[in-house]
């Protein structure tokens, strides 16, 4: 009786030291989970290919994440692995290690990382979580291995645009990019949208959810002004370059642009990070470039 009761006890300290937070140097609360243990700790010059997440403790809502969409890729550089995130602990990791982590708000106030804001609030906790997948030793196997994932993301993401078209029987051409386009009028053939030429475009931006973002696309408003985009050039998200191409002065219609040919990872108000967008165009004007002025 007394060897069974002492083997629960040793069982119950085990799992307990499992399970209990360590502090880094900072102060910030974390623990890491071990994978295979087969794998070398991380070092100098590494590249970490992770996906992390993190939460509001108070109602569990999602502030960022990348588990389901592409990781993160960055550098192991002992000179500047942070303080108070998790990079402070990176070099006690391995692959297929996972961390966990929490970060207090009031502390990241007190660091001026962050500000008291209707999100977050006094005394209230970040939870983070990683996950290393993946360890490189150079920057061209990480460029080869980001370009995989985006083409992932990608097919992904026309997949979920041709869900949608289908679902909402909506009839469009797809661009060899992956761009879907409605041309509903195709306009003056003899003054067609190409590389170079400046489009001045009337537009409405909204998400699949019907949330709309940006729009100068306005009924009987006299004094909206046209957007000019000279095409080809970069000067707008890759999805308005491709697509606009299909249309000419006095054409109309819609583009269905996966988030990798427009924003990807990075939020833009009401726009999520990778998040697939749409856009109700009309075509006010196209012209050639003006001429660039001579050098001096």
């Amino acid at each position: 009786m007394i060897k069974s009761t002492l083997k629960l006890v040793a069982a119950i300290v085990l799992f307990a030291s499992c399970n209990q937070y360590e502090k880094a140097s900072s102060g910030m609360p974390y623990k890491i989970t071990h994978g295979s243990g087969n794998e070398q700790p991380l070092k100098q010059g590494d590249y970490v290919k992770l996906n992390i997440e993190y939460k509001l403790k108070a109602n569990d809502s999602v502030l960022s994440s990348t588990f389901g969409v592409i990781p993160v890729y960055f550098p192991v550089d002992t000179a500047r692995l942070g303080k108070y995130t998790f990079t402070e602990v990176i070099l006690k990791c391995r692959k297929g290690d996972k961390i966990e982590f929490s970060l207090s708000i009031d502390s990241l106030v007190k660091m001026g990382a962050l500000q008291i804001t209707n999100v977050f609030k006094a005394n209230d906790l970040i939870i983070g979580r990683a996950e290393i997948i993946n360890v490189f030793d150079n920057a061209n196997l990480v460029d080869a291995d980001y370009k995989k994932e985006q083409d992932i993301e990608k097919t992904k993401e026309i997949a979920a645009i041709e869900a949608y078209l289908a679902k909402n029987k909506i009839t469009a051409v797809k661009s060899p990019e992956g761009v879907f386009v409605v041309v509903k009028e195709a306009g003056d053939v003899n003054n067609k949208i190409d590389s170079g030429k400046v489009a001045s475009v009337l537009y409405k931006g909204y998400t699949f959810n019907g949330v709309v973002f940006d729009s100068n696309l306005t009924p009987k408003d006299s004094v909206v002004k046209p957007y000019d985009v000279k095409v080809g050039t970069g000067s707008v998200i890759p999805g308005w370059d491709i697509g606009l191409k299909y249309f000419a002065k006095g054409g109309k219609g819609s583009l269905y642009i996966p988030s990798m040919l427009a924003y990807g990872p990075q939020a833009n108000g009401n726009i999520k990070a990778y998040e697939n967008l749409a856009f109700d165009i009309e075509i006010k004007d196209v012209n050639a470039a003006p001429a660039a002025a001579p050098k001096k």
